[in-house]
């Protein structure tokens, strides 16, 4: 069966978008690439960022469920939810569909706070904050600090594969993320 255009749109977009920028990645091209008339996308989206926008929504989604999963399973085996994490993005960058970060590079492009995909852009990344944090045993402002800390690691690896090419960016920070989790570090690091 074919593909409903409105979703043929989304994932022709994320594809460009995502090997190529959003910037660099015009309607045209996306127009091009999926078959589909100008007429019908304007049908559905109103400007190229509502299709970037879309396809942020489609890939938070994703990375959320996928997040959840990793923590849920990991739990499930005695393992530490957070490193769990590092496993994922493991296999993210040593896969053909890594172009580092839909978010970390919607957020560059889009630089400016009040815009709305810069915003969109800082909420997914917050939300994964939180998934990580609640993932935590300790509590309190600890938890917060360390789930940040994390954070900061694993968007660090991620940028770090990407600029770098260093598939190994994971295990890397996975090291540092267990040093933090046996608390080796954490009184160290500056609030």
């Amino acid at each position: 069966m074919p593909q409903p255009r409105k979703q043929l749109l989304i994932d022709t977009a994320y594809r460009l978008f995502n090997e190529h920028g959003y910037h660099a990645t015009g309607i045209d091209w996306v127009l091009a690439e999926s078959g589909v008339s100008k007429a019908t996308l304007y049908k559905y989206f109103r400007s190229k960022e509502e299709l970037i926008l879309a396809v942020l929504q489609q890939r938070h989604e994703q990375q959320i469920a996928l997040i959840q999963r990793t923590l849920e399973q990991a739990s499930e085996k005695g393992e530490p939810p957070a490193l769990a994490i590092f496993d994922a993005l493991d296999n993210w960058f040593r896969s053909e569909g890594f172009f580092g970060c839909n978010f970390i590079n919607a957020s560059a492009e889009y630089a400016q706070e009040g815009d709305a995909i810069y915003q969109f852009a800082a909420g997914h990344k917050a939300q994964v904050q939180q998934l990580i944090e609640n993932s935590l045993s300790t509590g309190g402002e600890d938890k917060t600090h360390l789930a940040a800390q994390l954070s900061l690691l694993v968007d660090g690896a991620i940028v770090y594969a990407h600029t770098r090419g260093d598939k190994n960016a994971a295990n890397l920070a996975k090291k540092m993320a267990a040093r933090l989790l046996a608390g080796k570090q954490t009184s160290e690091i500056p609030q």
